[in-house]
């Protein structure tokens, strides 16, 4: 399965993500009327600052999630044919927020105005990749599968070794 993994070094705490999250997950996906929508769009990842830097703080997929097991409703559901994305349903949220308190990332958010709906990171399923990660202009969101991270790692770090090596 592929997921959202974050290169710290590379984020500038600019928060481009954090708009196109919203303005995808708004009626008109288009940023200047989404600003005058109701209930207005929320956004599913959050940028927190940490001293100079920025922090993307995003719904880890989790394997044993919490907020799946927390929710009475049935609103949060694993979608085993998108290799085990952990969703929502907003019309069958109840508004306990019981997903919210047991989190352990504080990913999940919630609507604003009109009825009390959970929300939380979906992985943009009508993309290829998350809208979050097409929009970060330094390249500090990729999506990809487990061992191709792991594997640019070690590669990183290779050239990274063997350059101070050649010196």
């Amino acid at each position: 399965m592929k997921e959202i993994y974050v290169r710290l070094d590379k984020c500038t705490g600019c928060r481009a993500c954090e708009i196109a999250c919203a303005v995808e997950h708004s009626a008109s996906k288009n940023l200047f009327a989404a600003i005058f929508e109701s209930p207005r769009p929320h956004r599913r990842l959050y940028v927190e600052p940490f001293q100079e830097r920025g922090v993307p703080i995003l719904c880890r997929q989790c394997e044993d999630a919490p907020c799946l097991a927390a929710c009475i409703s049935g609103a949060i559901w694993r979608d085993q044919a998108r290799g085990g994305v952990v969703m929502q349903r907003g019309e069958r949220c109840i508004g306990c927020w019981t997903c919210i308190m047991v989190c352990p990332y504080g990913v999940i958010g919630r609507q604003q105005n009109g009825r009390r709906i959970a929300l939380k990171c979906d992985l943009c399923p009508d993309r290829e990749a998350p809208v979050c990660v097409a929009a970060c202009p330094t390249r500090a969101l990729v999506y990809t599968e487990a061992e191709a991270w792991a594997k640019g790692m070690r590669q990183g770090a290779a050239t990274t070794i063997a350059a101070a090596v050649g010196r």
